[in-house]
């Protein structure tokens, strides 16, 4: 009987109703909330990913430089160095999300830029002391393929100046828990 019902479970997890559902409510905490390690951290536990629930960045040692429009965004100034970093969000064994992010260094303290660049500590977390707001540009579904939403993001200190454009991309292992393998 036990064993009966826990297929119907995953049956009923793996149906299409349930992913929408799941999207519709990831894409909603993490645009209410002011953190997207927060909102991981949450869903890491819910999911039972990983005890304790702590989310953590491995870091892709790649460069990417900032657009034009990264430039203007971050209203930095033309000789202003803009920082790059590239993260997998993991909770234990599982990415969550992959993240880039273009951040100005001029803008943080010293402290915070050594932990980014020599940590696997997420970069929301680093910055927390800034009492930093968090602007969404965009979030939008992705239909195919590991990524079930994608999100583009400004974050601005508290004085209202833009420090760090993030490009998060949202697992689909997050709406469909059973499809879910660590990386």
């Amino acid at each position: 009987m036990r064993r009966a019902a826990a297929v119907l479970l995953i049956l009923l997890l793996a149906t299409p109703a349930h992913a929408q559902d799941a999207l519709a409510r990831l894409k909603s905490d993490l645009l209410s909330q002011g953190s997207a390690t927060a909102t991981l951290t949450h869903w890491c536990a819910d999911l039972k990913l990983a005890a304790p629930p702590v989310i953590r960045a491995r870091r892709d040692a790649v460069a990417a430089p900032a657009s034009a429009e990264t430039r203007a965004l971050l209203a930095a100034g033309s000789g202003e160095a803009i920082g790059y970093r590239r993260v997998k969000l993991m909770c234990g064994d599982h990415v969550l999300s992959e993240a880039d992010n273009w951040y100005l260094p001029s803008r943080l303290t010293p402290e915070m830029n050594h932990t980014l660049d020599t940590s696997d500590t997420p970069f929301g977390v680093v910055v927390r002391p800034l009492n930093y707001s968090r602007t969404t540009l965009d979030a939008e579904p992705v239909a195919d393929g590991p990524v079930a939403l994608r999100v583009r993001a400004l974050l601005k200190t508290a004085a209202g100046r833009p420090f760090s454009l993030v490009v998060e991309n949202y697992s689909r292992a997050l709406v469909a828990p059973q499809q879910a393998a660590p990386q």
